[in-house]
């Protein structure tokens, strides 16, 4: 009996040893936020696939908005719809006009965390896209733009001219690249440019900012006056990168997403 009851005491502590590790490992890993990533003008959101890459590698849920670029308002209720959708943190992350719609939509969704500014507008209460990137020297996207398409409420849509999409928004991408991208530009109402921001989110949330010095739709110095303004927590500025500095720079904005997503 005096063995058996040896046996039996050996095999118990031998049997708690293994499960107290596999109760450690089994214990779940906090989930990491999501990350929605929105578009800008003349883009869609196959301009974050590189940026989405990595992310998702990197064991980051992903959505990518479709943007309608029709006006701030109308558009940052598309955007937090899908924010209210998410259980569980948010990182807004906009580019371009993209700027001026998470800066709306984060507005009463508590869930989001941080916002990052993508070579993006960051506008005070009252401002419009078109405004800001004018008040700078350097923006050449006037001279860009196609003939406006007159749409049947009387407002007007955008174009980039194709022949001129390399050189205007994507000098820094490949030639072939940005023709497929020329091809596939989504335009946006000229109300979306001229709308009045309201609220900006930037003031009560942390915010990231990156953009490239080559910059030609919104000026460097623009940019660089958005991000010091909203007191940004890390400012990036690639040297020479384009508008498009996620398209052709996706690791380092990859990067900078993570760091706010990171961050306490």
């Amino acid at each position: 009996m005096k063995a058996a009851n040896t046996i039996a005491l050996a095999l118990s502590i031998a049997a708690a040893t293994v499960a107290a590790p596999a109760a450690v490992m089994a214990a779940p890993a906090a989930a990491k936020p999501t990350v929605i990533l929105v578009h800008g003008a003349f883009a869609d959101a196959g301009s974050w696939n590189g940026v989405a890459a990595k992310l998702r590698a990197d064991g980051y849920p992903v959505i990518g908005a479709a943007n309608p670029l029709r006006s701030v308002k109308g558009d940052a209720e598309v955007v937090a719809n899908i924010v209210k959708s998410v259980k569980g943190p948010v990182v807004l992350v906009g580019h371009s006009y993209g700027g001026a719609v998470i800066s709306t939509a984060a507005n009463g969704n508590p869930n989001v965390k941080s916002l990052v500014y993508v070579a993006a507008f960051a506008p005070d209460q009252g401002e419009t896209a078109l405004e800001l990137s004018g008040r700078y020297p350097g923006g050449t996207l006037g001279q860009a733009l196609a003939e406006p398409v007159v749409l049947a409420s009387g407002g007007k849509d955008f174009y980039i001219q194709q022949d001129k999409f390399h050189q205007q928004f994507a000098a820094d991408v490949p030639k072939a690249q940005a023709a497929l991208m020329a091809f596939g530009q989504r335009p946006i109402a000229e109300a979306a440019l001229t709308e009045a921001a309201g609220a900006p989110a930037w003031k009560q949330l942390p915010s990231y900012f990156i953009y490239g010095t080559g910059d030609k739709n919104i000026p460097a110095a623009a940019l660089k006056f958005m991000a010091e303004r909203a007191q940004s927590k890390k400012t990036v500025a690639v040297p020479g990168a384009s508008h498009v500095v996620m398209t052709s720079h996706p690791a380092a904005v990859a990067s900078l997403i993570e760091e706010a997503a990171q961050a306490k």
